[in-house]
């Protein structure tokens, strides 16, 4: 514990500058790595950035730095940062892990539930639909993710939560090298259907086999498309 009788006018640590600019920086790469304009396996340029940004290369690196830190970067000696490229096996980690968040929080949501979000939930996959319609599969990203981050928030752990935002943007950059991961539009959207079921009945061990199911097409789906484009 620090102790308050330290004689005034003896200033023990330096005044921190009022600044976010590094985390600044560090969203906007991580927006360019989720709607694919920096794809995996590309270099990102510290002097480019700092050029485009209007900034020093200084907090540019550090915000590299942190998005390395966060598994978004890599850094290759003599040769600068790059966009992380996932593999097939990485990929299946990473949804193995969302599978073990999703159905814990899946679990709390149901008890946590009001008619009011079950209606912002039942609304995501309507846009989903509306969507699909129009051929519009690339758009459903949007919504698909926002339905599942809301089951996260609804299970009530922000730390869960927390943790679904950086795995959800690790997968979106593995699977702007695959494209087009269904070829049906609806196919995406359907797929919640039995979600919706469970939430409107409220039962928990419903829901927690049909998310199950549903991660899991999902995981063998993107990994298998992911082997293929591997080799």
């Amino acid at each position: 514990m620090m102790d308050d009788d330290q004689p005034r006018g003896r200033a023990l640590f330096s005044e921190l500058e009022n600044t976010d600019l590094a985390s600044r920086i560090a969203d906007q790469v991580v927006m360019a790595i989720g709607d694919g304009r920096l794809r995996p396996g590309e270099k990102v340029g510290e002097a480019r950035l700092a050029r485009e940004l209007g900034t020093s290369r200084a907090p540019v690196r550090e915000a590299l730095r942190l998005l390395e830190s966060q598994g978004l970067i890599v850094t290759h000696p003599r040769r600068g940062f790059f966009v992380h490229a996932y593999d097939a096996n990485e990929l299946d980690d990473i949804y193995d892990l969302r599978e073990c968040l999703e159905l814990h929080a899946a679990s709390a949501a149901v008890a946590r539930m009001t008619d009011a979000d079950f209606d912002r939930l039942s609304a995501q996959v309507d846009l989903m639909k509306r969507l699909s319609q129009d051929g519009q599969l690339d758009e459903q990203v949007e919504p698909d993710y926002a339905f599942h981050r809301m089951l996260c928030v609804l299970g009530g752990n922000m730390r869960i939560v927390r943790t679904f935002d950086q795995i959800a943007l690790q997968l979106r950059a593995g699977i702007v090298l695959l494209g087009r991961v269904y070829d049906d539009p609806r196919e995406l959207a359907l797929s919640h259907d039995p979600l919706i079921d469970a939430l409107r009945a409220r039962d928990a061990g419903q829901l927690r086999e049909a998310l199950r199911e549903h991660l899991e097409d999902a995981r063998i789906h993107v990994v298998q498309l992911y082997r293929g484009a591997d080799g």
